[in-house]
């Protein structure tokens, strides 16, 4: 473990941060001491597991979340002066882009459930990003890619009250994540935040090798955020009842066709090239699913990946960007006062395992921070 610690890039410590935070009517076992919130502005801890698809709850890991929430609060309180405030995980965006989501007219029983209602249209909020907690990062660095998806005029009651017809989707360009272990993510988020140098120099012994080796593989170039293709890499519930399944998503370009890196990039340049090709024409992508076909494939464990050679991806839906202006001021800070969780969802996409029932709490506290911290009004999009 020494030899592979030194082979660790530094910029690791600064790449790890930000993609930490991502962790950042069905049968229940109610736990009362997860559900009740410690104050009126903190959110209550998921409420409930199911057992029937494998969800298993970590010893104290409502209260290691709210932990790590208040480490998370403490960074960006620190990081940011008052109106400045960006987010602490992908503070960097490509830019927002207006887009429809179109379901397929045509779907399997067990895919045409929640939002993906055959031949049904949303519009969609897009947003692309860098992973990195440097918002002044050159494109050009190897880091993690986002893609978050808001659509628009879902009817129906949510999982989430403070957005009520909203249905976000939240993917990485990389199938897995690093960790599971909630005391493990408490340790590198500590690590992480310290001011000890010697601290952060312990990062790869709070991952540990597979932890480590997913974190160096996450950081990616890309050539353009349109021909990426992402993952969910953690896991969701499809459907209600007794017909409900774990799923994955994905979504990647509709062509395989991809850019080169520039051999010069500017800065910026992965904005550029949203911006130049959305000038052109429109883009298309393909929304996957991936439906669970054994329950080998953990729902609690985000750090192996359910092989599509075992369980392939079904298209359910096309993404259409239409040509457009997005990079306006406005635009921009319409795009920068958005909140995205996985948990502004339908009851039949409701996310499972322990990464997405942390989720739940650290993604409010730090969207509440920072936008107490710039005086702007959290409100869902028209």
């Amino acid at each position: 473990m020494l030899n592979f610690m030194r082979s660790i890039p530094l910029n690791l410590l600064f790449t790890v941060a930000p993609l930490a935070i991502l962790i950042s009517a069905c049968t229940a076992v109610d736990n009362p001491s997860l559900t009740k919130p410690s104050s009126p502005n903190k959110m209550a801890y998921p409420s409930s597991i199911d057992p029937d698809l494998n969800e298993h709850i970590y010893p104290n890991e409502a209260v290691i979340a709210e932990e790590i929430s208040d480490v998370i609060e403490k960074s960006i309180r620190k990081q940011y002066s008052v109106g400045t405030a960006l987010r602490d995980a992908h503070p960097k965006a490509h830019g927002c882009v207006r887009a429809e989501f179109q379901v397929k007219k045509t779907l399997s029983k067990n895919l045409a459930q929640g939002v993906f209602i055959p031949g049904k249209t949303y519009p969609a909020w897009i947003r692309f990003s860098n992973g990195s907690r440097d918002a002044t990062q050159a494109d050009i660095k190897a880091d993690a890619r986002g893609m978050a998806i808001k659509l628009l005029n879902v009817p129906g009651k949510k999982l989430l009250e403070d957005e009520d017809f909203t249905q976000d989707f939240i993917m990485i360009n990389y199938p897995v994540f690093f960790a599971n272990d909630p005391n493990r993510y408490m340790a590198l988020m500590q690590d992480i935040n310290s001011d000890s140098f010697f601290k952060k120099l312990q990062i790869p012994f709070a991952l540990g090798s597979k932890g480590t080796l997913i974190a160096l593989n996450l950081r990616t170039k890309i050539s353009n955020p349109l021909q990426t293709r992402y993952w969910s890499m953690v896991p969701y519930q499809l459907g209600l009842g007794s017909n409900r399944q774990a799923v994955k998503y994905s979504a990647r370009a509709c062509s395989p066709i991809k850019d080169p890196i520039p051999k010069h990039p500017s800065h910026d340049f992965l904005r550029e090239a949203l911006r130049n090709s959305l000038q052109k024409d429109g883009a298309c992508m393909e929304f996957l699913v991936q439906p669970r076909t054994s329950n080998t494939m953990s729902v609690e464990d985000s750090m192996t990946e359910w092989k599509e050679t075992q369980a392939p991806f079904y298209q359910v839906a096309t993404i259409r960007i239409p040509k457009q202006v997005f990079d306006t001021p406005d635009q921009n800070k319409f795009c920068e006062n958005l909140s995205f969780t996985p948990w502004h969802a339908l009851p039949e996409h409701k996310p499972l395992g322990v990464v997405n029932r942390m989720r739940k709490v650290i993604y409010d506290r730090t969207s509440r921070v920072r936008h107490e911290m710039n005086s702007a009004k959290r409100q869902a999009p028209q």
